[in-house]
């Protein structure tokens, strides 16, 4: 770029003259030319990677790289995906299995209203539980083994009650004296060596204190191995299910709530043997393409935004000591790429996941959920950073300017709805909770024989005879808005 300086006649004869003025003209020219080489770095940083291959020939490499990654994380978390549905099932599975197995009279569609009222009932189903816990070997369908010195005095079960220090009930005087310190009285059981000695029945011996009960919890472990995953070409995994079984008294309303939990862990197995499972490096082996490719990408976006950085410096140099102008944070945050920062995280969640993964498949490790979380998480993010490569397009840039033109009025609105969606729902809970039907019934009626019984009412809505003679204060807001009821109902 040069500069060219025109001078009238009558001044020309001034050029013979030692003068300054050609300091200053070149100090002019200086400055357009870091100007002008400014302007162009900026109009380049900014540009698509199309406008980059047309200005200098460079091929959009991280473009097709991204594109590239799209689909190996894909299909990488559609096969884990697939193993984690395996193991998932198993678990419930198993859990289901337990129920069934350990719960006395235990029936499925009434899990939530499992209960019992009488004392009889209540050492009825902890003999049950126990008696079937000993007996397991002989009456289960699947291959469980006992795990020992797990309990109390290094039994296999541990069979406790939880009970107040000191509670001294007396309706009738309408007195109590109650010391809230919680005292469990725990035996071990430890189920016999061979199945086929007489069992001891030395566990009927334990008492409870009903009067000041709290819980009864029964406590054991079993092991088991999943064998399906060789369906998926993949080493099985060994298991330890820490199964408690709950008689919760705590609210000393003659209902004692039965329910069981089971926490699964999951193990390496000792000396796997399976024949033909070399697909299981092939795994590994596609698992590491996939973490070098996260990481050549996180390295092309870590530069992209280096640069950025180095130009934003170069600029607010140029316009404080050129222009003697402050460049706002504004105009400082262009240069930084949201959708680099985007790709980034992803890449580091795909290459943690892609480690936790690679343990798993040499079942070195189990961490199951958070591999999940972490390859979910990394898939969406590459997803949604596609868009960055649709505002390249006119017709798709402008739908995505209005967006983001939109966004902050469409937040606030969502504010203010909250507020009085939130204000509502707990002025519906607090009226119309309490009177809500949390349970059926044990036999309910079947939705086809209920809709024939309703059917065969003909009495119209407003012949006055479906007004009871009371009605709760309450009714009022149900009138107010039927879906606040309905959203209760869903939700409880």
């Amino acid at each position: 770029h040069l500069c060219f300086v025109f001078f009238p006649p009558a001044e020309q004869e001034n050029l013979l003259s030692p003068v300054t003025q050609y300091g200053s003209t070149d100090g002019s020219c200086e400055a357009e030319q870091e100007e002008e080489a400014i302007r162009r770095k900026l109009k380049y940083f900014f540009m698509s990677p199309c406008d980059k291959y047309h200005a200098k020939g460079r091929k959009p490499f991280k473009l097709f790289l991204q594109l590239l990654k799209i689909f190996f994380v894909t299909a990488q978390l559609v096969m884990f995906g697939l193993s984690n549905q395996v193991v998932v099932t198993f678990k419930e599975e198993n859990t289901m299995t337990f129920k069934h197995l350990f719960l006395k009279d235990y029936d499925e569609p009434s899990d939530d209203s499992f209960a019992v009222y009488t004392q009889k009932d209540v050492y009825d189903h902890i003999f049950y539980a126990v008696y079937k816990y000993l007996t397991l070997p002989e009456t289960t369908v699947g291959r469980y083994a006992y795990v020992y010195d797990v309990g109390v005095n290094d039994s296999a079960l541990s069979l406790c009650q939880h009970y107040y220090k000191k509670g001294q009930i007396d309706p009738a005087n309408d007195t109590f004296n109650i010391d809230p310190d919680i005292v469990a009285d725990c035996i071990g059981v430890n189920p016999l060596s061979v199945p086929s000695a007489p069992l001891t029945s030395s566990y009927k011996n334990f008492t409870l204190k009903f009067h000041k009960l709290i819980n009864v919890t029964i406590q054991f472990q079993l092991k088991a191995i999943n064998i399906q995953t060789i369906i998926n070409n993949e080493i099985p995994d060994c298991y330890t299910f820490h199964i408690t079984i709950v008689l919760d008294n705590k609210a000393h309303s003659g209902k004692v709530k039965i329910w069981l939990e089971n926490q699964a862990k999951i193990k390496e197995c000792r000396d796997p043997s399976v024949s033909g499972h070399g697909e299981t490096y092939t795994r590994v082996a596609f698992d590491v393409a996939v973490a070098l490719l996260c990481l050549l990408s996180l390295l092309l976006c870590g530069r992209s935004i280096l640069r950025g950085i180095i130009l934003q410096q170069e600029f607010v140099q140029y316009f404080k000591e050129t222009l003697d102008r402050k460049v706002c944070w504004a105009d400082r945050l262009e240069f930084i790429n949201g959708w680099y920062i985007l790709l980034i995280i992803s890449d580091i969640f795909t290459i943690t996941g892609s480690i936790i993964k690679i343990g798993i498949e040499s079942k070195t490790m189990s961490s199951y959920d958070l591999c999940g979380i972490l390859l979910g998480t990394s898939t969406l993010l590459v997803w949604v950073g596609v868009i960055r490569y649709l505002t390249f397009f006119q017709k798709y840039n402008i739908l995505i300017i209005t967006l983001q033109a939109a966004f902050p009025n469409v937040i606030r609105f969502c504010c203010c709805v909250a507020v009085i969606y939130l204000g509502y729902c707990f002025c519906g809970w607090i009226v119309l909770g309490p009177y809500h039907v949390k349970h059926q019934t044990q036999e309910p009626i079947h939705i086809t024989d209920l809709h024939a019984f309703i059917a065969e009412c003909t009495d119209a809505p407003n012949s006055g005879k479906f007004r009871g003679l009371e009605t709760s204060p309450c009714s009022i807001f149900c009138c107010c808005d039927r879906s606040v009821n309905v959203t209760l109902t869903e939700a409880q």
